[in-house]
Order: structure tokens, then sequence, then C-alpha cells
């Protein structure tokens, strides 16, 4: 059997949330150095709101604070944006979106249109293809 476990670590990206408006939900920055994939990783719980909408956005760049944030091409995706999306109609459901691009720090933002209920998600970063492994746990 391969071993996944020893080959990732698992970081958090939005932690648990009830948002009941239109705020946008940041990730924490998520630092590559010593990995060379990532993928994101968002799980949705209730989505009360009968015709909200949530866009996914990911942005890199090279400083840490991301003063430097630029939106991700396409070309630099796995998956894309407007899967990771999602609707009012997807409790419970999940999404993912991977990165392949050159930068070293990486966002993602979730972003609710017309919410006005309460909607629970969380994200986590999976990094993988590490250069030392294994990874430590936690």
């Amino acid at each position: 059997m391969k071993d996944l476990f020893n080959n990732i670590t698992v970081a958090r990206a939005i932690a648990p949330v009830s948002v009941s408006d239109n705020t946008a939900q940041v990730s924490q920055i998520i630092d590559r150095q010593g990995y060379g994939s990532l993928t994101f990783a968002i799980a949705l719980g209730s989505l009360a709101d009968a015709d909200a909408t949530f866009s996914v956005l990911v942005e890199h760049g090279d400083n840490s604070g991301l003063s430097d944030a630029a939106t991700v091409a396409a070309s630099d995706l796995l998956g894309t944006a407007a899967l990771a999306g999602f609707t009012f109609a997807d409790d419970n459901a999940t999404r993912k979106i991977g990165y392949k691009g050159a930068k070293r720090y990486v966002r993602l933002t979730i972003t609710p249109a017309n919410n006005a209920s309460a909607a629970l998600f969380s994200a986590v970063a999976l990094l993988g293809h590490p250069y030392a492994a294994p990874t430590s746990n936690p």
C-alpha cells in the first residue's frame, strides 16, 4: 500500500467559520518551501441562504506577507476556481483546487454573494511531494 501520511503536511487555511454576510474569508498564507505541490481542500457544512453563491480565488507571490499578491493564472491551477466555488445547494459537500505555480506563498479566498444566513465552511492546505520525508506529525 502507498504511504500518503508521511508525504504530506496539513495546514490550516480557513478555520471552521459561520458566515452570515458577504464578507470574504481569506486563508492563512501558505508557505510552500520544502514542498513540490499544494492542494486546498474545502469542507462545507450547512449553507442556509437559498440564493447564496461562493466564489474561490487563489493568489500567490514571493513576499511572505503577500504584499505582491497576484491572482493565479488558470494555467497554474489544478482544477478551476469555478469548479471549486459552490452555492447554497452544496450542503455538506467538498471542493478542491490545486496550485502548480512557482511562487513560494499562496492563499485562498472564499467570497460569498447574496448570503444573509449562516454558511459553514473551512479549508485546509495539503502540502505534498516534500523535499524531505517523512513529514512531521502533527
